[in-house]
């Protein structure tokens, strides 16, 4: 490491357009060598190499560009966030009970009992609607327990939730997150064009309303009509790419889950003209979801029903129904992966490229 003194000119050649003519250099500490992967050269190296020695690999500036854009990318989110009206939000990470299920919940001593990593903040801002907060969001760690070794899954990973309350219907969840959405991406693209971040040219700006897919256009294009089962990775590319040839748009939402799917999300809000249909959606970027949401249950005896339905214990979750017992207004929301967005927009080939320090099934260090 050293410190350069020197004359600052333009210059035509450099990256920038300035160079440093030096006039005093000094060495502050002297590094080991061999490096174990280069910093200025152009020899790539293998992404565990890379994890591995993750200080020297964020000194290299393609890396340093894309925590540049999730920097930008949180503070758009924030921004449309506040401006329309939404109170930012702190919930608990440490739990007596998962809000999806136990198959994939980290569990921890905690004094004399046990705890569990948080899932995702969903229970606790249902709860802040019925407190009268009306619309909150939340960006956070949330910890999933799924033993995935794919490019797009993460163990802890950057949730941003948002919740709103006395909405008329579905539509209102929808026309906030596309709108949010929307607003982040033009602010993001704008902030790192002024700081020459390469990057910004990979940003789209959405043209709003996104396109309205329901599951069962989705299915019928996948050759699969009248299917209940649940999409995968394939699947969600297949669409993608017809939602690309029939619409020319990267983002679109998939409306009208079945409520098969959704069974264990009990909080999933069923379609009272059709019990078989929620009003739960996803967001989807080219072919990867990233984001999902739709309108909570609001009714206790429902809620309960489901919750029972799913094969829970409602006494589990006595906290969280309380909240329902003294009214709970129709509401909504959504929770949105940071680190798949970050993904896709610096055309990322692996989800851990999203974050700082990733940690898999496999990587507790550094």
């Amino acid at each position: 490491m050293v410190a350069v003194e020197g004359t600052v000119h333009r210059s035509e050649r450099a990256n920038r357009g300035v160079e440093l003519i030096p006039t005093a250099v000094e060495v502050i500490v002297r590094a080991e060598v061999p490096l174990p992967l280069g910093i200025v050269d152009k020899v790539g190296a293998e992404l565990d190499t890379r994890l591995n020695h993750r200080v020297l690999d964020l000194r290299k500036p393609a890396v340093r560009a894309v925590f540049e854009l999730r920097s930008s990318l949180l503070a758009g989110f924030r921004d449309a966030f506040i401006r329309r009206g939404f109170l930012e939000v702190e919930t608990p990470k440490l739990l007596r009970q998962g809000a999806e299920g136990g198959a994939t919940l980290f569990a921890v001593d905690y004094f004399d009992g046990r705890a569990y990593l948080a899932q995702s903040p969903q229970l606790y801002k249902q709860m802040l609607i019925g407190a009268g907060l009306e619309r909150v969001f939340e960006i956070a760690p949330a910890f999933r327990a799924e033993p995935s070794d794919t490019v797009r899954h993460i163990t802890e990973f950057a949730s941003l939730d948002g919740e709103m309350g006395f909405i008329d219907s579905v539509e209102d969840v929808r026309n906030a997150l596309e709108g949010i959405v929307t607003d982040a991406f033009i602010t993001t693209k704008k902030d790192l064009a002024g700081r020459g971040n390469a990057l910004a040219e990979r940003i789209p700006e959405p043209k709003t309303p996104f396109p309205r897919i329901p599951f069962a256009k989705c299915v019928e294009w996948l050759g699969r009509p009248g299917s209940e089962e649940d999409l995968g990775t394939e699947d969600e590319k297949a669409i993608g790419e017809h939602v690309d040839r029939e619409f020319g748009v990267p983002l679109y939402f998939i409306t009208d889950y079945p409520t098969a799917i959704k069974a264990g999300t009990f909080y999933a809000q069923r379609q009272d003209t059709n019990p078989r249909l929620t009003y739960y959606f996803d967001l989807d970027f080219r072919g990867l979801e990233i984001a999902s949401g739709g309108a909570r249950e609001h009714r206790l005896d429902r809620l309960k029903a489901n919750i029972e339905s799913a094969g829970f214990d409602p006494e589990k979750f006595s906290g969280y129904l309380e909240a329902f017992r003294f009214g709970m207004p129709p509401h909504g929301g959504w929770g949105l992966g940071v680190d798949r967005v970050v993904q896709v927009l610096a055309g990322l080939p692996n989800i851990r490229e999203a974050r700082l320090f990733p940690r898999d099934r496999y990587r507790l260090d550094p």
